[in-house]
């Protein structure tokens, strides 16, 4: 029922867009939400997912104390285990698996608030990301390309 609600809200906002822009059906959106500086749906998801994040420090605990050997991802978040699916599509565990994929330079910035929040509207605009395999896979892509 959620995800009716969020891609009916989402056809929405992309309609106000084209009407806005006075573009055709056929245009894609991405092109536009950029210009007008316009997160997708998605992209606010993330968005407040990570401010969550920020805001929340307490509630999360970084990979660096679990870990008492020198690891890469030590600043990560602790991901906990979890064998139900109803609470790995909960808002914690997917906020930690958001913040975790941030860009470095990005997940840097988490003990400046303002910083931290211009730099991942920007990402977030620059990308116009219009699902979850998008984000979880544009490291990936970028490293690539």
């Amino acid at each position: 029922m959620i995800f009716v609600v969020a891609k009916a809200n989402s056809d929405m906002l992309t309609k106000v867009i084209r009407i806005i822009t006075n573009s055709i059906m056929r245009d894609s959106c991405r092109e536009l939400f950029k210009k007008l500086e316009i997160l997708p749906l998605h992209s606010q998801y993330i968005f407040s997912l990570s401010i969550f994040v920020i805001k929340n420090k307490h509630l999360f605990y970084t990979n660096n104390p679990i870990r008492s050997i020198r690891a890469r991802y030590k600043t990560n978040l602790h991901l906990p285990t979890a064998n139900l699916t109803k609470f790995q599509k909960g808002v914690y565990y997917s906020a930690i698996k958001i913040f975790n994929n941030l860009p470095p330079n990005i997940k840097d910035l988490a003990n400046e608030t303002v910083l931290f929040q211009n730099a991942l509207k920007r990402f977030l605009l620059i990308n116009s990301l219009y699902n979850s395999e998008e984000y979880f896979n544009y490291q990936r892509y970028s490293i690539e390309n």
